[in-house]
């Protein structure tokens, strides 16, 4: 058995490379892993992109009202109906857009029930 000694100032040489090389069907297969998740994401992002715009039963809109920071929905139900009892307009509210509590973040988006409406 020989063995191969390499001396300093020696080079081994390296196999040569080769270049890849597709087929039809290795295309198509390449294509299909990647075009077909991005035209998924594409699908999906139209289909949830959509803006919701309630409507009530007599087909007039819903407004909506977004909380300000620093609201609490007290200051939210005096600013949409101030000739109510705010107590009355937060549980009609609350009840409205069913709500586990009366709290509220900012930002939040409130549907304002058709009584008290502007």
């Amino acid at each position: 058995m020989s063995t191969i000694s390499i001396t300093p100032g020696s080079f081994a040489v390296a196999a040569p490379k080769r270049r890849l090389r597709l087929t039809d069907r290795g295309r198509t297969v390449l294509i299909l892993l990647i075009g077909l998740p991005i035209a998924l994401w594409l699908l999906l992002a139209q289909l949830n992109g959509g803006a919701a715009t309630g409507t009530l039963e007599d087909g007039a809109a819903v407004p909506i009202v977004m909380v300000q920071p620093g609201e609490s929905l007290w200051t939210v139900a005096e600013r949409v109906a101030p000739g109510a009892d705010p107590r009355d307009v937060i549980a009609a509210i609350v009840d409205f857009n069913h709500l586990g509590s009366a709290d509220v973040m900012a930002g939040q988006q409130i549907a304002i029930p058709a009584p008290y409406n502007r």
